[in-house]
């Protein structure tokens, strides 16, 4: 399936939305609207929102809310990013300049800020108080998704297990959260609930996973970031701890280096250590494994053009370049 086939089912939908979100920027403060319209009009892939809508809209029942939902779900997701850029030091997000690297961090963090706040005005404005404790659950678990990322930095001993963790926190935390609340909103009974839930657990989990295998196998143009930022950062990502059990005791010594010490320099011999190793293709697997789970659990909801775009997302997710 095609990105365009996946958006036909709620591309009205998801016009208003952008227009919400365009709207939902304003300050009086002429430096918040700046950077929020600079990050926000940098565009991205709009995953988040757009699982909100074709959940509501699988389930039959969208409610009126789901366009508001949608856009607090990628102003959330959207303040993550500024404050990622500010902890990752990162100067390339979306082709372009991050706004840390064109403001400095401070507004970088304070209009992060101003996202999240906003993201929770517009969440009262639902009044769903289901939704608003998946929202708030959500956003601790990222919270804290971040700091545990942080102490894993330049760790080359954490295991397989403490890695899934962070990405479950991290990224597929609110994948989960979009489908879920979605799901909340328009009344869903609990076990679709539940299938939404873990449609997009699952989904994220894997959409996270060939972001790692794409760190090293990309292109700075396609992806819109620098190739090897992850190793860079000394990030143990699968890809490398796959690499470190299955190399060589060479391979394993430089791996263990690189995440030490930040192995931007070594980025050649890594991948070409990662690539010997077979660690994309088992990391790919791995991502096709939990896309097949999300596949799972949606196809238990009534037969509709809304659901075949969300099995299409799943097919998406692990079959792209950016």
């Amino acid at each position: 399936m095609q990105i365009q086939s996946v958006f036909a089912p709620v591309r009205a939908d998801f016009e208003r939305v952008n227009d919400l979100i365009q709207n939902q920027l304003f300050s009086n403060v002429p430096l918040v609207e700046k950077i929020g319209h600079y990050i926000i009009d940098a565009g991205g892939k709009r995953l988040r929102p757009l699982l909100v809508l074709l959940t509501a809209r699988a389930l039959g029942q969208p409610h009126e809310g789901r366009l508001k939902l949608a856009a607090v779900i990628e102003f959330l997701h959207t303040a993550t990013l500024l404050h990622d850029d500010v902890v990752d030091t990162s100067d390339m997000r979306r082709g372009r300049s991050t706004a840390n690297a064109r403001w400095g961090n401070a507004p970088s963090v304070l209009v992060g800020d101003f996202l999240y706040s906003r993201a929770f005005q517009m969440m009262v404005e639902l009044g769903n108080m289901e939704v608003m404790q998946i929202l708030a659950e959500a956003t601790n678990v990222i919270a804290e998704g971040e700091v545990l990322q942080l102490t894993n930095c330049r760790n080359p001993d954490i295991t397989d297990e403490q890695y899934m963790d962070v990405i479950i926190r991290k990224t597929a935390m609110l994948f989960q959260a979009a489908s879920h609340s979605a799901a909340a909103l328009c009344g869903a009974s609990e076990t679709q609930a539940a299938r939404c839930r873990d449609y997009g657990l699952h989904l994220g989990i894997s959409f996270q996973l060939i972001d790692d295998v794409l760190d090293y196998e990309g292109d700075s143009e396609t992806l819109g970031k620098n190739v090897g930022d992850d190793l860079a950062e000394g990030k143990p990502t699968l890809p490398l701890l796959y690499a470190m059990r299955a190399g060589n005791t060479a391979e394993r010594t430089l791996i263990r280096k690189a995440i030490r010490q930040g192995g931007e320099g070594m980025l050649e011999e890594v991948v070409a250590a990662v690539r010997r190793t077979g660690a994309l293709d088992y990391t790919r697997e791995l991502a096709r494994s939990y896309a097949d789970k999300a596949r799972t659990d949606i196809h238990q909801l009534d037969e509709s053009e809304a659901r075949e775009a969300l099995l299409g997302l799943a097919d998406l997710a692990i079959n792209r370049s950016t």
